[in-house]
C-alpha cells in the first residue's frame, strides 16, 4: 500500500515529510481548474495594482487619508462547501522548498515517482511549481500522493504523477 506522504530531501538542512491531505483547509491552496488561466493575466493585474496604489499614495500625501470603513462581514473565513467537495486543488511548492533550506549550491531537483521513474528539473522550475493534491474533491489515491505542475502550466494536461520525493542536488 502506498504511503500518502511525499518527501523533500537531498542537499538540504531540513529534510521534510509532508502529508498533502491536510492542505484542503490551507488558505495557500490554489484552484487547479482556474489557476493557470489566471496566471496569464496576473502580470497585467499587478501592473494595474501598482499604478492604483501609486495614485492612492499620491492622493493621500496631498489630501490626507480617510479612516478605514468597517467591513460588514467582519473577519469571517468562509469556505464554499461545494467548491471543497468538487474542486481540484494544488499547493505552491515554494514555501516547502524554502523551509527545507536548500544548500547554496543546489541547482537541480530529482522528482521521483512511486515506481522509481525520475525527472531532473532545475531548482527554479520546482520552486515555481504547483503540486496537485486533490481532483474533484478527492485525494489522489490512484496516481498520487501528488502531481507536479510547472508554474507556467506547460504540463497542465500531463503533470508528473505519483510523485513521492523531491531530491535536491548540485
Amino acid at each position: 500500500m502506498q504511503e500518502f506522504v511525499f518527501f523533500i530531501n537531498g542537499d538540504v538542512d531540513h529534510p521534510l515529510t509532508i502529508d498533502p491531505t491536510v492542505w484542503i483547509f490551507d488558505e495557500r491552496k490554489v484552484d487547479l481548474d482556474t489557476y493557470f488561466d489566471e496566471m496569464k493575466t496576473k502580470e497585467d493585474e499587478e501592473t494595474a495594482y501598482k499604478k492604483a496604489i501609486s495614485a492612492q499614495w499620491d492622493k493621500e500625501l496631498i489630501e490626507g487619508s480617510a479612516p478605514p470603513r468597517p467591513n460588514s462581514n467582519g473577519n469571517e473565513i468562509r469556505y464554499d462547501k461545494q467548491k471543497l467537495i468538487n474542486g481540484s486543488f494544488g499547493m505552491p511548492l515554494k514555501p516547502f522548498i524554502l523551509n527545507s533550506k536548500p544548500l547554496e549550491e543546489v541547482s537541480n531537483v530529482e522528482i521521483v515517482e512511486e515506481d522509481g521513474t525520475s525527472h531532473i528539473v532545475k531548482l527554479s522550475e520546482v520552486v515555481n511549481g504547483i503540486v496537485g493534491f486533490s481532483y474533484k474533491g478527492k485525494p489522489l489515491k490512484e496516481d498520487g500522493p501528488i502531481h507536479f505542475y510547472f508554474g507556467d502550466g506547460s504540463n497542465r494536461t500531463n503533470p508528473i504523477k505519483n510523485v513521492s520525493t523531491f531530491t535536491l542536488s548540485k
